[in-house]
């Protein structure tokens, strides 16, 4: 492959990437809570990029909550313990009702419409309740990624014992449930992480969870929803 070909394979990795909204919405969850970090709270030119960027990327999630809400309606992939499901259709409602909500501050936000029953007290309300449900879903998500990562070692211990002598790193199945081990590894991480970022965003520890934390954490784990949103590269031909 030329050097002319290669660039352009990389380039239309680059396009597919950008052309998904939840990729530029992630884009900018970086730069929000990146100018959080830089702010610490304290006006000036990052806070205003802040608010800016947050009213911003509501747009990017008009109507996703349709997507959760079909998830919560769909059946379980088949030999699911039911704990799990329980927990998997629990953090589907919980964000769900986080995005449906979020419209609703948007739209009183933006001001789309301007009523007396969604004043500013009750807006400030819907926001906080929303978090709430977005903090629930995050807790959910880690709860769910502990309970997969233990049966996945489970398998690939099983795995290891069947195959004995064989050596385990050409072994297909094998690797392929070590890098689904590693990805719910690292949603662990973000789902965590993001439990505490929501917990900023409340004001549940202001002493602790200070804007310079939130905004930190939030910027890490945007990093690593941009990295989980990235395309697989195309296999080299081998001739």
């Amino acid at each position: 492959m030329s050097t002319l070909d290669a660039t352009r394979a990389e380039l239309a990795l680059v396009v597919l990437y950008l052309n998904k909204a939840e990729a530029r919405d992630k884009i900018c969850r970086a730069i929000q809570y990146g100018s959080k970090f830089l702010s610490n709270g304290e006006p000036g030119t990052a806070q205003d990029v802040d608010k800016s960027t947050s009213l911003a990327r509501k747009v990017f999630r008009l109507f996703k909550f349709v997507n959760d809400l079909h998830t919560l309606i769909s059946p379980a992939p088949q030999g699911t313990p039911l704990p799990l499901i329980l927990l998997g259709k629990s953090k589907n409602a919980l964000l769900s009702t986080f995005l449906f909500l979020d419209q609703i501050v948007w739209a009183g936000r933006s001001g789309i419409y301007k009523v007396q029953i969604v004043n500013k007290e009750r807006a400030e309300l819907i926001g906080r309740i929303s978090l709430f449900c977005w903090m629930g879903s995050s807790a959910c998500t880690s709860v769910i990624e502990v309970a997969e990562i233990a049966r996945l070692n489970a398998s690939i211990k099983k795995l290891q014992k069947e195959l004995k002598q064989a050596d385990k790193h050409k072994d297909e199945l094998y690797l392929s449930k070590l890098q689904k081990s590693n990805e719910r590894l690292l949603s662990l991480i973000k789902s965590s992480l993001d439990i505490v970022v929501a917990a900023g965003l409340l004001r549940l520890s202001p002493n602790k969870i200070t804007p310079r934390v939130t905004g930190g954490l939030g910027f890490i784990t945007s990093l690593i929803s941009c990295y989980q949103l990235l395309p697989a590269a195309p296999k080299a031909k081998t001739s």
